[in-house]
């Protein structure tokens, strides 16, 4: 589990995965959720749910307290080759 508060929505460097196949990446006009997460019922799934559990209660006491418009529209950003490949 991750030790720091996840700050929602404050950046766009933050990212981490949850049993190494679901990842989080925060932006600062959303927050992706991608790939794939079991709650199984045993001390491992009771973690995930708790990780999974702070980026939504994060995401949520920040949409509560902000003045949201109906839409927003998603810029799609340049691919870019990686040099280090």
């Amino acid at each position: 589990m991750a030790t720091k508060p996840f700050q929602a929505y404050q950046n766009e460097t933050d990212t981490f995965t949850i049993e190494n196949d679901f990842t989080v990446e925060n932006r600062l006009d959303r927050i992706s959720l991608y790939g794939s997460l079991e709650l199984t019922k045993n001390k491992q799934g009771l973690q995930n749910a708790y990780e999974l559990k702070r980026v939504l209660d994060a995401a949520i006491e920040v949409l509560k307290k902000a003045d949201l418009p109906d839409h927003i529209e998603i810029k799609v950003t340049d691919s870019v080759i990686n040099p280090f490949t």
